[in-house]
């Protein structure tokens, strides 16, 4: 016989849009809420709207959202009897959800069992394929020897993929080519999984050659009902990390859909699971799927499975949480039209997409669109965690219905002051292979050059509309003696900076907000028709060559942020400033920290020889690790940080000294 669970008052033991997230549903149902936060996001939204919240610690050394006592105390302090993990930090934790247990308090989850048979690679690759789960070959074993390890990879056969068998998210994993390359690249993954989980073994596993990332949406109950919600196509990735996300997929059929849904079933039936939950399957070219992982609890990109079934899987966890059936069976289950989301990070594309941290000036999400964001004009975008900082999903009578509207609301979403993957998501959606629908795990690697493409001709107009704000609004664009130049309708020349390139412009003033802008040897004309503005930001309607069109901005003294044709662009004003400093560069052999981070590795000592390119010091953001080399060869003069310590952008983190030459 089955027990009800009843509760009254949940604590949410996540941050931003996905406690927001939890706490719609968990309001609409009538349940009061807690939300939890670091001091780094003591005014983020989730906890401004939350029915109560307590603060767990500082951000890091303690990584306080991981603090599982600080919790369940926070659970105890609020009076909250039941706690919904979200969909990253503790939800697959089964410590986290054993402490929960012990504590009295309804786990809105699966069972900690569940969690573990499930969360362990090898362990959970043997229960399915003792399941009949068909799984890519490979091997799991307790011998983690250098030498059975790759002698398992040589009996596999090259390529072979060597995945951390106790984590997620691409980290621990590595796609191997040859022999040769085997010992060195299962130490980087070894090292990079104790780092991430604390645990270095690996499992090893054939490599399916540009397959599809297909996932399959299942919840089951205690009553020993389970059911799936079709699938989902993750195979627009980047190094293992999701971008693009739709349903249903372009290469499932329907007969194809009834086998991998009945296969998900009858897999989480042979655990007795409970909850919601995803397995991901590798689809290769042949049609064959095979078994990779289970996820024990929602997704990142669960708003599209509930865009075409209808079904909210927030609502769904909590009634299965407290102790109710299924309310659905497997024929009532029916997908409607298709659905995208795309994943805007806090990133540089242009610069290897290294995370970005800072304040967002300027955040206008696409009012068209559902969009999943804990965001607001001000706030601030923390080094401390996942760089992805809104969702944005689009669902159509067709897929290209869908794909058409993502990418207006793309076009419609103003984010600036932070650096964000914004053009490049546009321009994966764009792609004729991805518009065909043919895009597979490798649809981002094979068209790179392409994707990152700059769009030359928006970038000219948009340098053109900043010369002609910045002259305009100028506190301290040209100086002043230039201006009183004007009424003689002289051209004024301006130094600026637009997405790092350097740009000579010229800008006469040829009548009221009327202005002759001089790029190289052509002119364009440009007419400020309207501006709007509160503060340093707004909005400005202008006639660019004859083109009337808008353009979002914010101004910081020398800095524009603009919003112009759909895409963010950044514009410094040099013209009063001296020439960058050659250390800028590292010319001087001071290598300095690219982002906000914490030091996970220094390596080099204190009067080593090094080469120019060596490997320094590594830092760790957003859950990303980046290596710092070494701008020139020479003797290491000193180091200013060790292991542990958090560092700020620009920070000195070691200094070279290069030989002097004769």
């Amino acid at each position: 016989m089955t027990t009800a669970t009843p509760f009254h008052k949940i604590l949410i033991a996540n941050r931003g849009e996905i406690a927001l997230r939890v706490i719609r549903s968990a309001r609409a149902m009538g349940y009061q809420t807690v939300a939890v936060y670091s001091t780094a996001d003591a005014a983020s939204r989730h906890v401004l709207e939350a029915d109560q919240a307590v603060c767990i610690g500082e951000p890091l050394p303690a990584q306080s959202y991981l603090r599982i006592d600080a919790i369940v105390e926070a659970a105890r302090r609020t009076g909250a009897d039941a706690v919904h993990p979200g969909y990253g930090f503790l939800a697959e934790n089964e410590d986290f959800a054993r402490a929960c247990r012990d504590a009295g308090l309804v786990f809105i989850g699966p069972s900690p069992e569940a969690i573990i048979a499930m969360g362990h690679k090898a362990g959970a690759k043997q229960i399915m394929m003792d399941a009949g789960v068909p799984c890519i070959p490979g091997y799991q074993g307790e011998d983690q020897s250098e030498a059975r390890l790759a002698a398992e990879a040589e009996r596999i056969g090259f390529p072979v993929m060597i995945k951390a068998t106790a984590g997620g998210g691409g980290r621990g994993m590595r796609l191997v080519e040859s022999a040769k390359a085997f010992p060195e690249l299962l130490r980087s993954a070894q090292s990079e999984a104790l780092n991430a989980f604390g645990d270095a073994e690996v499992i090893l596993e054939r490599a399916i050659i540009e397959p599809r990332h297909i996932e399959i949406q299942i919840f089951a109950d205690r009553h020993g009902n389970a059911i799936h919600l079709g699938e989902r196509d993750c195979s627009v990735q980047r190094r293992h990390q999701k971008v693009v996300e739709e349903a249903p997929s372009p290469a499932v059929d329907a007969a194809l859909r009834e086998r991998m849904g009945a296969t998900a079933v009858a897999a989480v039936k042979a655990i007795r699971y409970e909850g919601a939950g995803t397995l991901e399957f590798l689809l290769d070219q042949q049609g064959q799927f095979y078994f990779m992982e289970m996820n024990t609890r929602l997704q990142v990109e669960h708003p599209v499975t509930e865009a075409i079934t209808g079904l909210d899987l927030v609502e769904l966890q909590l009634r299965v949480a407290a102790g109710e059936a299924l309310p659905l069976r497997q024929e009532d289950v029916r997908l409607q039209g298709h659905a995208i989301e795309v994943r805007l990070c806090a990133e540089d594309v242009d610069r290897g997409f290294m995370p970005q941290s800072g304040t967002l000036r300027l955040w206008q999400p696409a009012q068209t669109l559902r969009v999943e964001q804990a965001l607001r004009s001000g706030a601030e975008i923390p080094p401390f965690y996942d760089s992805m900082i809104a969702k944005v999903i689009a669902h159509g009578a067709t897929r290209d219905e869908a794909r058409r509207r993502l990418l207006q609301g793309l076009h419609q979403t103003v984010a600036l002051g932070v650096t964000t993957n914004q053009v490049f998501l546009g321009a994966c959606l764009r792609h004729p292979v991805f518009a065909e629908g043919g895009a597979t795990t490798a649809f981002i690697a094979r068209h790179q050059d392409a994707l990152l493409q700059p769009d030359a001709a928006v970038r000219e107009r948009a340098l053109v509309l900043a010369a002609a704000l910045l002259f305009e609004t100028a506190g301290g664009a040209p100086a002043r003696p230039l201006l009183r130049r004007l009424a003689h309708r002289l051209p004024v020349g301006l130094l600026l900076e637009v997405n790092g390139a350097r740009h000579s412009v010229h800008v006469a003033q040829t009548g009221p907000d009327h202005f002759l802008v001089t790029i190289g040897e052509t002119e364009h004309g440009v007419a400020l028709v309207a501006t709007d503005t509160q503060g340093d930001a707004g909005r400005v309607r202008v006639v660019l060559d004859g083109v009337m069109e808008s353009a979002d901005f914010v101004r910081d003294g020398a800095q524009l942020w603009l919003h112009y044709a759909g895409q963010p662009v950044t514009v410094t004003d040099l013209t009063r400033s001296a020439a960058q400093r050659a250390s800028d560069s590292g010319g001087d052999g001071k290598v300095r920290a690219s982002m906000n981070g914490r030091v996970v590795a220094v390596l080099v000592a204190e009067g080593d020889q090094v080469e120019a390119g060596q490997p320094v010091v590594t830092l760790e953001a957003m859950k990303m690790e980046h290596v710092h080399l070494a701008p020139v060869a020479g003797r290491v003069l000193g180091l200013s940080v060790g292991v542990g310590e958090q560092v700020t952008a620009r920070r000195v983190l070691a200094e070279i000294e290069a030989p002097v030459a004769a």
